[in-house]
């Protein structure tokens, strides 16, 4: 049975926590994964968006207002302003029906469909972050399962742009299921931080 968007994106939060508290001060500034995103872009970007569901999920009829580059969107200590998300995130879902209807930045749609994306995108930009310091992250199977049964159903002209994954990468041979998840996403698996 394929998990809850609810039950992921918490778990979500908590994965990409555990990414964030890797990174020093000085691994901010370093390239990461995403195509022209050092670590703080990778941050600002999953922040945004927390803080934008946080709100939708609040009821604020919020404005999706993408900052370029989005790590200009991080004020202060970047682990701070990470945490600081977090705690309202998980409180606004607490107790939200997931079959609501409300306005999001794709139209109408419920919060369990909009939920899922976001959800999903923790796991796999944490596993940016722990890139850029060399880390290795394991995405839980359950999650890997869900990411399939939300995207696979999508035209593969709205899921393979700069929106969403950029095209598939082949995995090594000997790729772990992390691995063939991430290449799945259009990232090198083999990605290695610069030195």
């Amino acid at each position: 049975m394929v998990e809850r968007a609810d039950a992921v994106f918490l778990a979500g939060l908590d994965f990409f926590s555990g990414a964030v508290v890797r990174l020093r001060a000085s691994d901010w500034d370093r390239w990461s994964p995403c195509s022209g995103w050092r670590a703080l872009d990778v941050l600002g970007h999953v922040g945004g968006a927390v803080r934008f569901g946080t709100k939708l999920l609040r009821d604020d009829s919020p404005v999706w207002e993408p900052v370029d580059p989005p790590g200009s969107a991080v004020e202060g200590d970047p682990g701070a302003w990470w945490e600081a998300l977090v705690g309202p995130a998980a409180e606004a879902l607490r107790g939200v029906e997931l079959s609501r209807v409300v306005e999001s930045p794709m139209g109408r749609r419920s919060i369990g469909e909009g939920l899922s994306f976001p959800a999903l995108d923790l796991f796999v930009h944490a596993w940016d972050l722990a890139r850029v310091v060399d880390a290795d992250v394991e995405i839980p199977a359950g999650v890997i399962e869900f990411a399939h049964a939300v995207i696979d159903p999508v035209p593969a002209e709205r899921v393979r742009s700069a929106r969403v994954f950029a095209t598939e990468v082949t995995p090594p041979p000997d790729a772990t299921p992390t691995q063939r998840f991430v290449a799945w996403t259009g990232r090198d698996p083999r990605w290695t931080p610069a030195r």
